[in-house]
């Protein structure tokens, strides 16, 4: 018996004991924490051991490895995740001893609802970053905050946290809709791009997505006024929006935007036109002005001064798989990043090209058929800002490879690109080519970061 719609007060009434499949997962694990925290007996399994489940073990929880009918015996509840198929036995095994079980997304939105302000930040690109920006500005003024986050953050030392505070930050992400699970407090529109129309089909279908988790904001919008389509969106809303921009006039606008080292930006923050903030960042990126003018704009909602956002500008150095530098090896630097969208690639790429390395290189990861198919042209332009392109093949994730496109095709469109076989060819052909003073970027939201550990031994 597997739950669906939207939020339900009565969700957990008379459970005590709830079991996770793929319990190992950076999207269970802050779910783990905050109701282990809140006196809930947790178990789970998985397939593989990891640092997430040394720490779920480490809280008293019982992680079974391997998926056993048997695990499930005495559960109230069982959580599965996206990624955990009909046939799996311990779901089986659940739903013939008429065991309730639930997606992930589904408890989210119901963990979300414990915390009175919930900050919920949704956006093509810039999600995770943001929701790390968010949950340091929050950490650092002792509002001990909840959070749910795609990346690890340094600050709280993995992927989450249970916070004790009236706060959580969660990464909303638009995927099947699964952020129309969420009840935002605040909600966050960081921009709108042409990512997923693999499900929603049109760009049409999915700003309407965009709309409704707009409108389920109990208090505040957070907007930025220059993304065409997030405004869009805005302008048929009869809610508080507050808007943040650098080109548009908006309440939270960056002015005197200067780099103080190459890549890395300083500005001022006026509010409604008069100065606010001094922001300093430490994760390099333009783009990244636009994630921290988001978490200004949340700032005066939850009740901070303007010093809570300039301390956590200073003190964010960035997420995990976010331009995470890895380290160096014989004078070259080697850098992972989560992008996997032309725009992010594009924004990663401009950011390198700035840090005055002598060449950079991408190793690219396409993600999913249907998306390289659609954006094959985006794609190659994006990727063709590096000095040298390795490709690898295309990671299909949840699609089946039906042939109608290969990383070849994509290859042909990039001058003097080179595909591999694998990730381990990738590490092999950057390790006899690349030179001293080089920067090499692994990109892709798949195994790509493989290849980067690969070049570091």
């Amino acid at each position: 018996m597997s739950y669906i719609g939207g939020y339900n007060p009565g969700l957990l009434r008379g459970v005590k004991h709830l079991h996770f499949i793929g319990i190992g997962g950076s999207g269970m694990y802050p779910l783990v924490q905050i109701l282990n925290s809140r006196g809930y007996e947790i178990s789970g399994s998985d397939v593989n051991e990891g640092s997430i489940i040394d720490a779920e073990r480490a809280l008293g929880i019982t992680v079974y490895m391997g998926h056993d009918p048997q695990n499930v015996v005495g559960a109230d509840m069982v959580i599965y995740s996206a990624a955990i198929h009909d046939d799996n036995p311990e779901l089986q095994e659940a739903d013939a001893r008429g065991i309730p079980t639930l997606e992930r997304s589904v408890l989210l939105g119901y963990v979300s609802r414990l915390y009175p302000h919930s900050v919920c930040v949704a956006g093509t690109h810039g999600k995770t970053t943001t929701t790390c920006m968010i949950t340091t500005m929050l950490e650092l003024a002792g509002r001990d905050p909840a959070a749910v986050i795609g990346g690890k953050l340094p600050l709280i030392g993995g992927y989450g946290k249970a916070g004790t505070g009236s706060c959580i930050v969660v990464e909303a992400c638009e995927y099947a809709e699964t952020f129309l699970r969420l009840t935002p407090h605040i909600a966050v529109l960081l921009n709108i791009d042409n990512d997923h129309l693999d499900y929603y089909g049109t760009m049409g279908q999915l700003k309407l997505a965009f709309k409704k988790f707009a409108l389920m904001a109990t208090n505040t919008i957070v907007a930025n006024a220059d993304d065409e389509g997030v405004i869009q969106v805005i302008n048929s809303i009869d809610r508080s929006v507050r808007t943040f921009g650098i080109q548009k006039s908006a309440d939270y606008q960056a002015v005197n935007i200067r780099e103080y080292k190459p890549g890395f930006y300083e500005f001022d923050v006026l509010e409604w036109e008069n100065y606010y903030a001094h922001l300093c960042l430490s994760t390099p990126g333009y783009h990244n002005i636009y994630n921290a003018l988001a978490m200004v704009s949340c700032a005066r909602v939850l009740g901070l001064e303007a010093g809570a956002s300039e301390a956590a500008a200073r003190s964010f150095s960035g997420a995990g798989r976010r331009f995470e530098v890895l380290g160096e090896v014989n004078g070259v630097t080697i850098v992972d990043d989560y992008a996997h969208h032309p725009t992010e690639v594009a924004a990663t790429l401009a950011t390198a090209k700035e840090l005055g390395f002598k060449r950079v290189w991408a190793v690219d990861q396409p993600f999913t058929y249907s998306r390289t198919r659609a954006l094959l042209h985006e794609f190659a332009e994006a990727l063709s800002a590096a000095d040298r392109v390795v490709l690898t093949p295309i990671m299909g994730s949840r699609e089946v490879d039906d042939g109608s496109v290969k990383s070849e095709d994509l290859a042909a469109l990039i001058p003097g690109c080179v595909t591999v076989a694998g990730l381990e060819e990738a590490a092999g052909y950057i390790k006899a080519n690349a030179q001293p003073g080089d920067l090499v970027l692994t990109l892709g939201c798949g195994d790509v970061y493989k290849a980067a550990r690969m070049m570091l031994q």
